[in-house]
């Protein structure tokens, strides 16, 4: 919390100064001032500030905007910067939201395949055009009360009810495939594979870039832990990628219905 009206530095240069070192840039500043002109309140934010409060001051409202202020840093921190998707401190609250408040859902666990391999032929930077893909076809499978979080990598996490779980599973497999070659430059694309060099000098050929899913839900077996979704859903997501193309593999065990 900075004062405006300090002795030697004002707020605003003390604000500066902590923005423009590396070691105390994303800390969280509030400006405190007695001003109320919003030219003043504007050249705070512009300095770096996330918010402002004027004197005097409700202590209970500036303890409200400290936490506000604080929640908003911890969200924005947890965004992929690739992505612009929630991260992991998001993802983990959502699940835990979830079952804490007994909803039935499903847990989508998402990765490329032949990814190394794409990376390998590509460059980096053409690897992330593909795990923006992977987001953009998320982006467009979901609908608003579906979420989608983006864990790493080319790790991804939707979360949607039970009775979405087959219908979204396919309509991102459709969608990923869809488009996909776009990525691949014209004569790989045409061909259906890529041809990386390995360390020693070998060619090896690998399939393009395929999505597997897997997926459980707490539908038949209530959770406490929402670990215990991720653990089944990731074994699927192995089960999956044991097969060739864009696979999804749903957890069946104690329903009606046998087999993944």
């Amino acid at each position: 919390i900075l004062d405006v009206m300090m002795p030697k530095l004002d707020g605003y240069q003390v604000c500066q100064r902590l923005r423009t070192d590396g070691r105390t840039s994303g800390v969280c500043i509030i400006m405190l001032t007695a001003k109320s002109m919003s030219a003043d309140k504007v050249l705070g934010l512009t300095a770096g500030a996330d918010d402002y409060i004027s004197k005097p001051f409700d202590p209970m409202e500036l303890v409200a905007r400290v936490k506000t202020t604080l929640r908003r840093t911890r969200e924005m921190r947890s965004v992929s910067p690739l992505t612009g998707l929630p991260g992991n401190v998001q993802i983990e609250a959502e699940m835990q939201r979830r079952v804490a408040d007994g909803e039935t859902f499903a847990v989508l666990w998402l990765d490329l395949d032949n990814f190394k391999a794409f990376n390998d032929r590509y460059g980096f930077i053409r690897g992330d055009s593909a795990i923006n893909y992977l987001a953009t076809v998320l982006r467009e499978a979901t609908t608003d009360d579906q979420f989608i979080g983006h864990i790493g990598g080319d790790d991804f996490v939707v979360l949607t009810s039970a009775d979405d779980c087959e219908t979204l599973s396919q309509a991102i497999v459709a969608r990923f495939d869809k488009d996909v070659k776009d990525l691949y430059d014209p004569e790989d694309a045409t061909r259906g594979t890529v041809v990386v060099t390995d360390r020693l000098g070998r060619e090896l050929e690998y399939p393009l870039l395929s999505v597997s899913i897997g997926a459980a839900t707490n539908e038949h077996h209530p959770v406490k832990d929402y670990r215990e979704l991720v653990e089944v859903a990731t074994e699927m997501k192995s089960f999956s990628k044991k097969r060739p193309g864009s696979v999804y593999a749903i957890d069946r065990r104690g329903s009606a219905e046998d087999g993944a």
